[in-house]
Parts: structure tokens; sequence; C-alpha cells
């Protein structure tokens, strides 16, 4: 079998998977009926306010663009400057070329406009307050479409105890993932938020849990201390209740920046691309499941 055949029958599989794994998504109850059995009934989902996404046939042209880590960079500095920007406002993180191809992509989908002067831009909608609504948008849409997953973003619960929104909730083959997505680099995220994603993880006890920050720096440093802390002043019964486990517990390291914790939650930035991360932590999720 020649490498074009190799390449062509690994392709095959990985369509069969996908629509098996569809047919079984249909097959089991709908996410809303998953969480509702654990006591979360969704009381707002999906806000569209700051939503930056364009008119229904050019989605699929942004979702390719969003792949591209430069473009997520340069769409932040667009936002930024959104009442009025040049190529020079946004173009710290690519290329003089690659930003005018963005630029022009953004004018042909119809999320910004020319400003009075010449080669100065705006937003189309405006005001947009911050990138993470699109950005969980996006990775909404790489569990549809790379993983034939239900996937619901932004999501509110009426919890007494717990609060906050919960950035991703997905249904996997009947069970639950919950995935919080950082847009900021790993400096401008502290403690209080890997507490307050903790008490949201304890509370719903999802299967599987990805912590996913829009960034390819170094999560050694700065997020994994933060996770390792956060789990020293955790009572043993939040730990043993989740983890099922009661001694103390070590985040520790997958590949790269990947890293996991007792394998249900995972540490993940978008080095190599967001959908090969993802893919990573379900295929440990998987073999572990059915080992």
């Amino acid at each position: 079998m020649s490498v074009g055949d190799v390449e062509n029958e690994v392709l095959s599989l990985k369509a069969e998977i996908k629509r098996l794994r569809k047919s079984l998504s249909e097959l089991t109850p709908p996410l809303s009926v998953l969480l509702r059995r654990r006591g979360f009934t969704i009381y707002k989902k999906e806000p569209p306010a700051d939503l930056l996404i364009p008119e229904a046939r050019f989605v699929d042209t942004y979702y390719r663009f969003l792949t591209k880590y430069s473009f997520r960079l340069f769409l932040r500095d667009v936002i930024k400057h959104q009442e009025c920007f040049s190529a020079r406002d946004v173009s710290r993180y690519a290329t003089q070329r690659v930003t005018a191809n963005y630029i022009e992509s953004l004018l042909r989908i119809g999320l910004i406009k020319k400003a009075d002067e010449d080669n100065v831009y705006r937003l189309n909608h405006r005001p947009i307050r911050s990138f993470g609504p699109t950005l969980e948008w996006f990775v909404s849409e790489i569990f549809k479409r790379e993983f034939a997953a239900e996937a619901i973003w932004g999501i509110k619960f009426k919890r007494p105890v717990v609060g906050g929104d919960y950035d991703l909730i997905v249904k996997i083959d009947g069970s639950i993932l919950d995935m919080e997505i950082k847009s900021s680099p790993p400096k401008q995220i502290y403690a209080n938020e890997i507490t307050a994603f903790c008490d949201r993880v304890f509370d719903l006890k999802p299967e599987l849990t990805i912590f996913f920050i829009d960034t390819e720096l170094r999560m050694k440093d700065k997020i994994v201390p933060m996770f390792e802390d956060e789990l020293r002043r955790r009572i043993p019964d939040d730990i043993t209740a989740f983890f099922g486990v009661r001694e103390s517990l070590r985040v520790e390291r997958i590949e790269k920046e990947l890293f996991h914790i007792e394998e249900k939650i995972f540490i993940i930035n978008a080095k190599d691309s967001i959908v090969h991360n993802i893919e990573r932590v379900l295929i440990r999720f998987f073999r572990r499941t059915y080992e």
C-alpha cells in the first residue's frame, strides 16, 4: 500500500468515526437533558452581544481563518482599535502582506468597512467589548465540525451556590465535557479565576474538563503552579468527590504545554493548533474510559 493509499485510508476512517459519533449522539439524550439530570437547567446561552461573526454564507470561510493563531491575534487588535484603525495598528503579529490579506478578507465578508480616510477601517457593528464570546463560539464550532459533538457556549444556570458562566459545555458520546476558554495571555490570569473555575467544575462534575488559554506561550511557569496551589487549598472531600482519590494531586505534563490532573482536568494552550490539542485530550479520555 502506497503512502497516498494510507493517507486516504486514514481520512476515510476519520470520516467514518465522525459519522458514527454523530449517529451515537442522536441516539443519546440531548445535552440539555443530561444537564437537567444533574440539576442544571439552562437559564441563558449563547448571547449575541459582542459576537463578531459574519452572515451565514461567509461563516465557513471565517471559521477557516479563525483556525490560524495569527488571525485570532489580528482580530483582537481589530477589536481593540474598532473605531478607527490602519494596517499598522493591527500588524503586530503578522507580516504586512498577511495583515493586508486579513483586512481584505474582513472587508469581503462584511465585518469591517472603510472609514472616510484612505486605508483606515472600522468595525461594521460596534461596540464589541471583548474577543471572548467570539472565541467561545469558534471553539464550539470546532467540536461540532471536527468531532461531530453537540456543543453550547456562554451558558448561565440558576444555581444558588456556585455562580458564573460556563464558557462551553459539550456532549461527547453521552458524557459531559466542560471547557473554560481564556482569550487573555497567562500573565493576565489570576488565582481567583482558577478558584472560580474549580468551583464550577466541582459543582457540575463533568466527566471531562478542559482549561484552555488561547496562547502559544508557556503554561508551566504560571498556570500550572496556580492549579497546584488551588488543589492544595481544596478540602479533601472536594478532591475525593471529583477525582476519586484522597492523596495529594499533581499536575502532570502530557507533552509540550499540555497537562492533566488525574485524566479529569486538562490544561491546554493553542500551540500546534486548538484542534490538535483537543484531539489529544479526547484520545486520552477515551483510551482511559475503555481500558
